[in-house]
């Protein structure tokens, strides 16, 4: 392992909200700590989180998400307007060189598991496919959290 790699690695674990974080690498794009909150039984959708950030001198979109664990996945992003919740599908996310995207529970950006195939359980890992426009797919496992997890690194003792 390079001196580079285990700064890489080092720096990336001391920056994550959980020491169980996990990462993938597509050419310039790192995609980090993919991971979905628990469902309750019969729940028939389920949201997915992580962060994509550009380390590249071009900008790339994701354009498309599947997951064996969803009738349809969707690129989703929320917003308050007063105190109403507005969520509306997106067709892509652009990102940009040096920018980082990071989805997270309550606002922004986040992965829509439409139709879900089974419940969603603490500790569970769910396969997806991430697409994007120049630098191609990418499968990554999403780590299935409690309802706490993204509020607080608390909860997080490993």
């Amino acid at each position: 392992m390079s001196l580079r790699h285990i700064l890489g690695l080092s720096a990336a674990l001391l920056l994550s909200a959980a020491a169980s974080a996990h990462e993938y690498k597509l050419g310039d794009l790192l995609i980090g700590h993919p991971y979905a909150r628990a469902t309750v039984p019969g729940q028939p959708s389920g949201g997915a989180y992580l962060s994509i950030e550009n380390k590249g001198k071009s900008a790339d979109k994701l354009i498309g998400v599947a997951s064996p664990a969803a009738r349809s996945t969707e690129i989703h992003t929320m917003s308050m307007d007063g105190n109403v919740m507005k969520m509306r599908e997106v067709g892509s996310i652009e990102i940009k060189p040096a920018e980082k995207i990071a989805m997270q529970p309550g606002n922004g950006y986040h992965i829509m598991m439409i139709g879900l195939t089974q419940q969603l359980k603490a500790g569970d890992k769910v396969p997806m496919t991430l697409t994007f426009e120049k630098a191609g797919k990418v499968d990554v496992t999403v780590n299935v959290e409690d309802k706490t997890a993204g509020k607080t690194d608390e909860h997080m003792h490993h």
